[in-house]
């Protein structure tokens, strides 16, 4: 038998196995992709014409003139600053808190760990507009309990008014946001954990490596996948955030990010064409935020593994 009628029957089962792949995905895909397109281009279509609601007759193309009037626009680069400082900030904790959270969840004993994954997930599982509503309303200088539970903190007093100040009403908006969304990076980064092979760890404590070495050295690299993952998914939801600040700032004190630029634009100002330019920015941001977030891990996400070396710890 030759060596090309030995490969034959692998290739010929793998082109079967694709094929398959697509029998099965390939419905879902067409669904989604139907469903997306359509707004999309509908969007970049309506982002070329200067086109007011309250005026449908005065619809006029002007090519690039929405997207050149965004771009040198302050409002928008503050709009755009303001997103990212907090995309950042929550991704970064998040992050560092969720993978905390993970270690004690891998750590528990069995018997406790279905108890933990629960406790962990009533934040998550809340409502954004519920959970938003109810930090504005800890933090609110008039019903709120923040400031005379914590009056012995310094720069916490009776009268501070959280939300007229930037800093201190970003920092309301943030912790809402970290609270709420670490059981979901605790929970990837977990999975993440139960991939990592215990024959390394066990050859890593015989070698006398140790907590951190193993943590730097065995851990983290068969974890990248599952921390890619968990730090793209944050980083696009953090980036479209608009819950939190409509109802606790309604982007008042600077706190405006983009995704309550374009609500502005879009359905208060009614300015359709300006709404669409800046829906159509959003959407590229999110396309190079997971193109920089792919090149950056290298990972072979079919695999679990540094698409650099081309192999992975099993």
């Amino acid at each position: 038998m030759t060596a090309t009628a030995e490969k034959n029957p692998a290739s010929r089962r793998a082109r079967q196995e694709a094929r398959l792949g697509w029998y099965l995905a390939g419905p879902a895909f067409l669904v989604m992709l139907a469903v997306t397109a359509y707004p999309i281009a509908q969007a970049l279509f309506d982002s070329l014409f200067s086109h007011r609601l309250t005026a449908p007759d005065e619809r006029e193309f002007i090519g690039l003139g929405n997207y050149t009037t965004i771009l040198t626009d302050p409002v928008f680069g503050r709009a755009m600053a303001v997103t990212l400082f907090i995309t950042v900030v929550t991704v970064a904790v998040e992050l560092v808190l969720g993978f905390a959270l993970a270690l004690v969840m891998h750590k528990a004993l069995k018997r406790l760990r279905g108890l933990l994954r629960t406790s962990i997930l009533v934040p998550y599982g809340i409502i954004t507009v519920v959970s938003a509503f109810a930090w504005y309303y800890m933090f609110d200088i008039n019903s709120g309990f923040i400031n005379s539970w914590f009056s012995w903190v310094p720069g916490i007093t009776e009268d501070l008014d959280w939300f007229s100040n930037f800093w201190t009403a970003v920092t309301v908006i943030m912790l809402s946001e970290i609270w709420k969304t670490t059981p979901f990076i605790a929970l990837l980064l977990l999975a993440g954990l139960a991939q990592v092979p215990d024959d390394l760890l066990e050859a890593s404590r015989v070698d006398g490596a140790t907590w951190w070495q193993q943590m730097y050295k065995v851990i983290i690299p068969n974890m990248k996948a599952a921390i890619m993952v968990a730090v793209l998914f944050r980083a696009l939801d953090a980036f479209r955030i608009f819950d939190n600040v409509f109802i606790m700032t309604g982007g008042e004190a600077g706190t405006e990010v983009l995704a309550l630029l374009t609500y502005h634009q879009t359905i208060s100002r009614l300015e359709i064409g300006l709404g669409s330019a800046l829906s159509v920015i959003m959407f590229l941001c999110v396309v190079l935020m997971c193109w920089a977030a792919i090149k950056l891990f290298n990972v072979d996400l079919a695999r679990g593994t540094d698409a650099s070396s081309g192999k992975g710890e099993k």
